[in-house]
């Protein structure tokens, strides 16, 4: 099929390109850091869908940092509910069969314990300027489905990590922090809140659910695209310390802490499951693994960067 991916340079385009190819699609990439069409430009964009035609488009773009959504709330805002209402917009006029628009799990922001794991049906009680964005633009894609006709499938990604992912991804961001520590012959890393407990899934099992929600999933639905299994940030910490050849010794930075930040969430993710037979295969330690290899590699200037 012929598709096209906006934010393909980011972290999780850039798997999402690299397995669509693998999968034969003819793939057409946009994004902003390679001169693409600004998502709060809807005639360039509509400029763009109309030349290209994709069959199906694989809406990935956006501000993706939550910690910056504090302090950019309302560029989040514009770019991620605004931006996401211009694609499926240029999108209808170039009658694109399919638009897979990626959300987040933080739409559902405070839960209780007794409220997991989550399906699709819990409400939208986002905590952050980012998790409001990301709310936003799942309710005007679920407007374009029954205001429009518009087949459109939501994708709510729990957290994803992998090799190439950069520090606003906390399994990348301890990576990086262990990296240099051991580079530098340093024996102490900054760490944030360790309790939190979060729905691991490896990026290259997301971008394999995005592509089967494109074949498979069911025009209007919203998918959680998740594990089902919680695991504590300090277990994370633990892994990938494990790894190391150095002592290395965390010690809290209250600046790493966010302003708010859930116990824990976890996904069910039974629907996407039951829809295309997606299931997770990747094992976490392996990624964990990977992602600590990618960071010695690279350069720390590039650490900071999806």
């Amino acid at each position: 099929m012929k598709v096209l991916v906006t934010g393909a340079a980011g972290f999780v385009g850039r798997h999402l390109v690299t397995h669509l190819l693998e999968m034969g699609d003819e793939v057409v990439t946009t994004d902003r850091s390679s001169g693409g069409p600004n998502l709060l430009d809807f005639d360039a964009l509509a400029i763009l869908l109309a030349e290209i035609r994709p069959e199906v488009v694989f809406h990935l773009a956006g501000q993706a940092d939550v910690a910056r959504s504090w302090n950019a709330p309302t560029e989040t805002l514009r770019v991620n509910a605004e931006g996401t209402h211009h694609v499926l917009s240029a999108a209808r006029l170039a009658r694109v069969d399919r638009v897979v628009t990626v959300t987040s799990a933080d739409v559902y922001g405070v839960v209780q314990p007794d409220e997991l794991p989550l399906d699709e049906s819990a409400p939208f009680r986002p905590a952050s300027p980012y998790a409001v964005s990301k709310a936003m633009a799942d309710l005007v894609a679920q407007q374009a489905y029954l205001g429009h006709s518009q087949d459109v499938v939501r994708a709510r990604s729990f957290n994803h990590f992998g090799p190439g992912q950069g520090d606003s991804g906390v399994c990348s961001a301890l990576a990086s922090r262990i990296a240099t520590c051991e580079s530098a012959g340093a024996d102490t890393i900054a760490v944030g809140n360790l309790e939190a407990r979060r729905d691991f899934t490896d990026v290259r099992d997301v971008v394999r659910a995005y592509r089967l929600l494109a074949t498979k999933g069911q025009a209007g639905r919203a998918y959680n695209v998740c594990s089902g299994r919680a695991v504590a940030i300090a277990e994370v910490l633990e892994v990938l310390l494990s790894l190391s050849g150095r002592s290395i010794r965390p010690v809290d930075d209250p600046a790493l802490h966010r302003p708010v930040d859930l116990p824990e969430l976890r996904g069910d993710p039974r629907a996407i499951h039951n829809d295309t037979g997606w299931t997770p295969t990747i094992n976490m330690t392996n990624t964990l693994k990977e992602v600590l290899e990618d960071r010695r590699l690279r350069p720390s200037a590039a650490r900071t960067t999806d």
